[in-house]
């Protein structure tokens, strides 16, 4: 009697598979949709003010702390800031396009992540080895004086 209400693995399996696959993209929608912008942002503020009047938000790094054709990143703030050739410096979020994880170094003309070996090119953001199939989200910053703010 309860093998006749009793659901069969042909039902349950499928079921199983399509909401793991959902926890899966959703998972990874959602670690890539704030990366590093929102939490810099958030920050921006509460770190502006101090300066004395005007609103000036802090320096996330002076230029010359950031090696040309290379980078650094600033883990607390979730952004890599790299510069190219011409001394122009770019922003980008630290999380990983692939699963999430933090990029732990610059190594050349590459950002790294250690998880699954991802490779991100410094002038562009774009994956150049890899598991990772999308950009690293870039991450508005200006120089100003001889250092770089959160734009």
């Amino acid at each position: 009697m309860s093998s006749q209400h009793a659901p069969s693995r042909r039902a349950v399996v499928p079921g199983i598979a399509v909401t793991v696959a959902a926890g899966v993209a959703g998972y990874a929608v959602a670690s890539g949709s704030d990366a590093a912008d929102d939490p810099a942002a958030s920050r921006a503020p509460a770190s502006s003010g101090a300066a004395g009047g005007g609103g000036a938000a802090t320096a996330l790094a002076k230029v010359d702390d950031v090696p040309a054709e290379g980078g650094l990143i600033l883990d607390s703030e979730g952004v890599v800031l790299t510069r190219n050739a011409a001394g122009e410096v770019q922003g980008f979020s630290k999380v990983c396009t692939h699963q999430g994880c933090s990029v732990n170094a610059v190594s050349g003309d590459r950002i790294l992540c250690p998880c699954h070996g991802s490779a991100f090119d410094t002038r562009t953001g774009q994956p150049v080895a890899g598991p990772a199939k999308a950009p690293l989200p870039p991450v508005a910053v200006a120089v100003r004086g001889g250092e770089v703010f959160p734009a």
